[in-house]
């Protein structure tokens, strides 16, 4: 495959989840995020976890959320910190939520930064810490 006719079938696979063509998007996304693009791993990781077209699949939500997160992919950092958070699709772990929403804060998401801000309000996954708090809302523009 020539550069050209990817990026064609790349755009291609995104038009189709813009369209809410879930489950034509999953064929023509899975082959870019096996290649390792992260915004295709993303788009699945969303279409898996919500069952967009499909059956929910939360083994492979969570597969290519982590792989789209691992590669600081921010918006997927801040879907595995959300996972952790509410125990969707794994186990949850406020710790390892924290973790996730921090690198995707650290990144200028302001959900992350809002989400991480009341963690460390009420403690949870975080020693609670008013100022770390105070700092997050902040930055987040509050």
């Amino acid at each position: 495959m020539s550069e050209t006719s990817d990026a064609v079938d790349f755009a291609s696979a995104m038009a189709a989840f813009e369209a809410k063509h879930f489950s034509r998007a999953v064929p023509l996304l899975t082959p870019f995020a096996e290649e390792g693009n992260p915004e295709a791993q993303h788009r699945l990781a969303i279409i898996y976890q919500n069952g967009l077209g499909m059956a929910r699949n939360e083994e492979l939500a969570v597969k290519w959320m982590r792989a789209a997160a691992e590669q600081g992919h921010a918006l997927a950092q801040h879907g595995l910190g959300f996972m952790y958070l509410e125990g969707e699709c794994v186990e949850k772990d406020p710790a390892e939520a924290a973790k996730w929403f921090r690198l995707a804060a650290e990144q200028g998401l302001a959900g992350s930064m809002t989400t991480l801000a009341m963690m460390y309000e009420q403690g949870n996954g975080v020693d609670q810490d008013p100022e770390e708090a105070k700092k997050w809302y902040a930055k987040a523009g509050f």
